[in-house]
């Protein structure tokens, strides 16, 4: 037997296995594993069942994305089409580098199997059957990797075709989104004009309407107003017969009371001259309320009252009890709500001489003054026009009118927008008619909102201000208040 020395070993060596290029590139680390099976077959040992093959991975991929197709909207199947395009581009990229390691191995199998064919060549006996064994066995890989290349060919023109499908459908789906978006823009830009349209045929339909609305009213009302007048002068209502009636009646009464009165007053005088044949002096005027009364002389050797300190006091009756009435010095003073029902009593004082006048009997109340007050206590705020003669004790040269606001809780006097004062109803405040001076007292009144804040106010009529002064009275003692004048005494 032929043995092969360790020089010859190393010759062989190195004139059959040239050197493996060092910029051969391998797929992987190490060669697959292999196995001798039954009667000398070489057996490729399987891989792990654990690791996927490319072929699974992709037909996995494929299935899940035609799975949530479906459910996925457009933007999000685009964005799924774009990764399955980037593994597919990557499963290529590992089938172009398996294709280059499948080359390099049948490159260094060749060369293998030529060496080992040299070798046989030079050796015999049992070596000869190793090397006959390893050629054979070289053989058998060599056609395992062809098979192996074919499979390789066939999962890369599989990946190629889905690479291609993929990149359509993100392509496709690219577009879609595109025109979805455009579409959508479209559709948002219609909206927003239909809005627009909407809004200006709105504001449009709203001026027409405001101003078709007041001239329609405007019309209207000249309509109503001319037929009120018609109807007035050619049908009069019964409700005007009656007004007509009722003052003609209200006129007949006070010129009735007054000669009532008048006559009274000549009785009463009669009697007391037949007492006195020294009374120098009356009490002109009507006893009633909405009216003023005036002292004046009876006989023309009588002095000017004016030379007389005169003070008014109120009795609740004949020879009754008399009440200062404060600040009540003048000839003239004009009875107010609280006078009603009691006899007016003045006092004129001249030196040690002291004469007395007083009314022939009691003040009498102003024909339906209680029912418009009650008609006024139904309503939340009552306003008056009134003009400020004096505030604080001040004469006002400036006849403007202001509004003096009577409520359930509080009085208020405003010029316009702006506020002159604003009280609620307390102790501190005080409301009465004015308490002597001129022929317009039957109209003024005096009001105190708080100490040191007082004001004169004329009304437009006397039946104004006794309603002003009675309904702010009814108010204030709903509150609690006793509403009176200066050192009245709050028992009425």
């Amino acid at each position: 037997m032929t043995r092969v020395s360790r020089d010859f070993g190393n010759t062989m060596q190195q004139d059959a296995v040239p050197p493996v290029s060092a910029d051969v590139i391998f797929h992987s680390s190490r060669f697959p594993s292999y196995k001798i099976g039954a009667n000398s077959q070489t057996m490729e040992l399987k891989e792990d069942p654990k690791v996927l093959s490319m072929k699974e991975v992709v037909a996995r991929e494929t299935a899940q994305l035609l799975d949530q197709e479906s459910r996925l909207s457009v933007r999000d199947l685009a964005s799924k089409f774009e990764k399955g395009l980037a593994a597919a581009a990557k499963l290529s990229d590992e089938a172009r580098l398996k294709g280059a390691a499948s080359l390099e191995k049948h490159v260094l199998l060749k060369k293998l199997r030529d060496a080992l064919e040299a070798l046989r060549g030079r050796v015999a006996g049992r070596n000869k059957d190793d090397v006959e064994e390893a050629i054979s066995m070289v053989e058998a890989l060599a056609f395992q990797l062809t098979e192996r290349e074919g499979e390789l060919i066939q999962e890369k023109s599989e990946v190629k075709k889905l690479a291609s499908f993929l990149k359509q459908a993100s392509e496709d789906a690219k577009k879609l989104v595109d025109e979805e978006r455009a579409f959508a823009r479209a559709e948002i830009e219609n909206a927003r004009a239909a809005v627009q349209r909407v809004e200006e045929a709105l504001q449009e339909f709203e001026q027409i309407s405001r101003a078709s609305g007041k001239q329609d009213l405007e019309e209207l009302m000249k309509e109503v107003q001319e037929a009120r007048r018609i109807k007035m002068l050619h049908q009069p209502s019964k409700v005007m017969d009656m007004e007509h009636e009722l003052q003609a009646l209200r006129a007949q009464l006070a010129e009735k009371s007054k000669h009532s009165l008048q006559l009274q007053k000549e009785l009463a005088m009669r009697k007391r001259g037949e007492e006195n044949s020294q009374n120098l002096y009356e009490i002109d005027g009507t006893e009633a309320l909405g009216s003023y009364l005036q002292i004046q002389p009876c006989s023309s050797v009588a002095p000017e009252v004016s030379e007389f300190s005169i003070q008014w006091y109120r009795l609740a009756c004949e020879g009754g009890k008399k009440e200062p009435i404060s600040g009540a010095t003048k000839p003239i003073y004009a009875p107010e709500p609280y006078d009603v029902g009691r006899v007016l009593q003045a006092d004129m004082t001249l030196d040690d001489q002291i004469l007395t006048v007083s009314t022939t009997g009691p003040i009498d109340p102003a024909a339906g003054l209680g029912n418009y007050v009650e008609a006024l206590v139904r309503r939340h705020e009552t306003e008056f026009n009134v003009v400020i003669v004096q505030m604080n004790g001040v004469d006002q040269p400036s006849q403007s009118i202001h509004v003096f606001h009577i409520g359930k809780m509080r009085i208020k006097l405003c010029k316009g927008k702006t506020t002159v004062a604003k009280e609620y109803y307390s102790t501190s405040m005080q409301l009465c008619g004015v308490r002597g001076g001129g022929n317009a007292a039957a109209q003024a009144a005096f009001w105190q909102a708080k100490t040191g804040v007082s004001f004169v106010l004329v009304f437009e009529t006397e039946r104004e201000r006794n309603a002003a002064i009675m309904l702010a009275r009814r108010f204030a003692y709903d509150c609690n208040i006793m509403l009176a004048g200066p050192d009245d005494r709050a028992a009425h």
